[in-house]
């Protein structure tokens, strides 16, 4: 990480707050050799089509069941491949970790229940106001500031100019909720992340992690998952489905982002990410045929604009 960026940014992870906690690895070897920003780029794509995928599933399982049966299936991965070991953690550490699996659990029942409800391009921008807020926390320039900016002119453009779907009605309010809440809780991830993926071997935090998430959902959607799967002429099928969507979110996003996060800057992750609401934008239209009306494309234009901006800022 940047120590000109983060260095008057208190990460809680130093070593003299944990002395006997083994030290984390940079990442590794597989994700070591790739760029940092084409890992942000492919864990984007896999976010959306993740979530894209997993909507024909919540009219049989629910928003909450099919969440929380992701969540079990990634949980279940990563615990196995992993084999996290917490002996030697403090409780700075741990408690982290926990934190992020809250974090993690929020933002992916949200996200889940902001898509159901408004086009993906429209939930992805409103959920990017959580990076935002980041890069104008931890901007150190002018320029920076100035594209973080730009950037939530975008979101703005979006929000209160963008159609409400196919329908051409207003944007659903609950779906507005649940998007601002996933925005929050999308800060905390960034956040949280960097420091769990510090403190921990490879990939362990995110493995407990996400566990922690999955008993956080389990009381919202273990009940419906249940129903929807009794109800199901082919239940194995279906937890079949879930399990390979399961990989593309969040399994492989949040193992890249985390690698990622080991190597960026917080600030230009944060920016990086806005790519987001291009990417779910496409993806919503391929997939599930969204249309994007010109108050949209413009929006989407201003937070690519201000990604790029300052990505390229951001290595001066």
């Amino acid at each position: 990480m940047s120590s000109v960026d983060l260095s008057a940014v208190p990460t809680g992870h130093s070593p003299a707050a944990a002395p006997t906690a083994p030290a984390a690895p940079a990442g590794p070897t597989g994700t070591a050799r790739i760029p940092a920003p084409v890992l942000c780029v492919v864990a984007m794509f896999t976010v959306q089509l993740g979530i894209a995928l997993s909507k024909p599933l919540f009219g049989q399982l629910g928003v909450g069941g099919a969440t929380f049966l992701r969540l079990v299936f990634a949980a279940a991965v990563l615990l196995a491949l992993t084999r996290p070991r917490l002996r030697g953690y403090g409780p700075r550490e741990l408690g982290s970790t926990a934190l992020l699996g809250l974090a993690s659990a929020g933002m992916t029942l949200l996200f889940a229940g902001a898509v159901d409800r408004l086009p993906m391009g429209t939930a992805s921008t409103i959920e990017f106001l959580g990076p935002l807020a980041v890069a104008l926390a931890l901007a150190r320039r002018l320029t920076h500031l100035l594209w973080a900016l730009l950037a939530g002119g975008g979101v703005a453009l979006l929000t209160l100019l963008g159609e409400g779907g196919n329908s051409g009605g207003g944007l659903d309010p609950v779906g507005l909720a649940c998007a601002f809440g996933a925005a929050a809780c999308y800060a905390g991830y960034i956040l949280l992340t960097d420091k769990v993926g510090a403190s921990f071997h490879g990939f362990q935090g995110l493995a407990v992690s996400l566990t922690v998430s999955a008993v956080l959902v389990a009381p919202f959607g273990a009940a419906e998952a249940w129903h929807g799967l009794a109800g199901s002429d082919s239940p194995w099928l279906l937890l079949l489905a879930v399990a390979g969507v399961a990989l593309l979110l969040p399994v492989i996003p949040y193992v890249l982002e985390m690698a990622a996060l080991r190597r960026l800057p917080q600030r230009v992750f944060s920016v990086l990410v806005s790519l987001d609401p291009a990417v779910s934008a496409l993806i919503g239209l391929l997939v599930l045929h969204q249309l994007l009306g010109p108050a949209q494309l413009a929006g989407i234009a201003c937070v690519v604009l201000a990604s790029l901006g300052a990505t390229l800022t951001g290595r001066r």
